[in-house]
């Protein structure tokens, strides 16, 4: 039977790339490709009909990864050059059937994905991340940096943004944190979530964004928009930008917040800080531009602040003491997400960072999840979130109208 490398060289050979082609008028050329072929050798419709959808997408969308795509319950998919693909489906990966017949095939829809989010990547540049028009995160890593390249890894989101409410549903937090979290950004405090990847920081980031004041002046930042706050009229969504061909035109976080500030915003949203960048969120924190998020990696609150204190150094050079107290005036609350070992992302912890003492930051817990059950491998883990302490800064809950909590 004839292979569909052969068949997509006879639909490109009668192509007109003279002009535009739409949509139908390619889908028809290429059955009637395959009707031609069928008379010399029987195609069943069903095959005829995988194979059309297969064609149209090496012409028009990702090949053999837009069914991956489409597949609403597949939320990461993990492309090992051409030998094999994984998908992740409800906390589980699984080895498909599909591969990329070549590395050209493989490296065209590379191109195609890059260049529709404005990035380039090449062997001089082999890694960059990018993102989908729905959203989706990608990162590239070519060969010869990747022996078995290339590698592509695309991080899925939902095509309908998460509520708080559905994040209670799947058991992520409980209905009183979520009202706690709520009046927390109400009331305008700076949260930092922190947590490792893939324990769902940006999607607990997008559900309480659905908290802020609808009258608000909102500037997200981001190195790759994913953010979804939906609801808030008067929102700025600013993106970094990478280098041209030349080195020239890049477009940092650092200076998206620096610009962003000159935007007269109420609160700034940064993505994610992984680097000199985080002096000037924590400094736009401190500034008056109260009710600020954004996300890290890392596996606790207290690595979180260590991290952070890692990361201001690395953008300014001054003394540790001074960097820890900018810090302590800055965020108010960390929150820490966690992926657990039957894969569920909950909240681990709320920690409230009070002040700097004794050559440290001081914080204590609020809240923290208490397994109770589920401690044998395989079982779904199960617990409660328990109070552990009250909130001690309590002026901004006040100032916006809270009497008691």
């Amino acid at each position: 039977m004839i292979s569909e490398e052969q068949l997509q060289e006879k639909i490109m050979k009668r192509l007109d790339l003279s002009k535009e082609i739409e949509d139908d008028e390619l889908t028809g050329l290429i059955f009637r490709v395959l009707a031609e072929e069928s008379e010399m050798e029987y195609i069943p419709l069903q095959k005829k009909v995988s194979l059309g959808r297969e064609l149209f997408n090496v012409f028009r969308k990702l090949d053999v990864l837009q069914d991956f795509i489409e597949d609403e319950e597949i939320t990461e998919i993990m492309i090992n050059g051409t030998q094999n693909i994984f998908v992740e489906k409800r906390g589980k990966l699984y080895l498909t059937d599909k591969r990329f017949p070549s590395r050209t095939r493989l490296e065209d829809v590379v191109q195609q994905i890059v260049s529709g989010a404005n990035r380039m990547v090449n062997e001089a540049s082999p890694i960059v991340d990018a993102r989908l028009a729905d959203g989706s995160r990608v990162n590239v890593v070519l060969y010869p940096v990747a022996l078995n390249g290339p590698i592509v890894t695309i991080r899925k989101f939902p095509q309908e943004q998460i509520t708080m409410k559905e994040l209670i549903r799947l058991g992520a937090l409980s209905e009183e944190l979520a009202e706690f979290l709520k009046m927390l950004v109400v009331s305008g405090y700076n949260i930092f979530i922190s947590g490792g990847t893939g324990s769902g920081k940006t999607t607990l980031l997008n559900a309480l964004s659905q908290f802020i004041p609808k009258d608000e002046r909102i500037i997200t930042i981001e190195d790759n928009a994913e953010l979804q706050i939906q609801g808030v009229p008067n929102l700025v969504r600013l993106e970094a930008r990478n280098p041209n061909a030349e080195g020239t035109g890049e477009i940092t976080i650092r200076s998206l917040i620096r610009s962003a500030l000159r935007m007269r915003p109420d609160r700034i949203i940064v993505g994610e800080v992984r680097g000199p960048e985080t002096i000037d969120m924590i400094q736009a924190m401190s500034t008056g531009h109260k009710g600020s998020l954004s996300t890290g990696h890392s596996d606790s609150p207290k690595d979180m602040l260590q991290r952070l204190e890692t990361m201001v150094i690395m953008g300014m050079d001054i003394p540790l003491a001074a960097v820890q107290r900018q810090i302590a005036s800055a965020i108010d609350i960390i929150i820490h997400i966690g992926r657990l070992r039957d894969k569920s992302r909950k909240i681990l912890e709320v920690v409230e960072v009070l002040n700097y003492e004794e050559a440290q930051i001081k914080t204590r817990p609020l809240y923290e999840f208490e397994e109770t059950e589920g401690g044998k491998p395989g079982e779904m883990v199960k617990g409660s979130w328990k109070k552990a302490a009250e909130l001690f800064h309590k002026e901004k809950l006040f100032s916006a109208g809270y009497q008691e909590i």
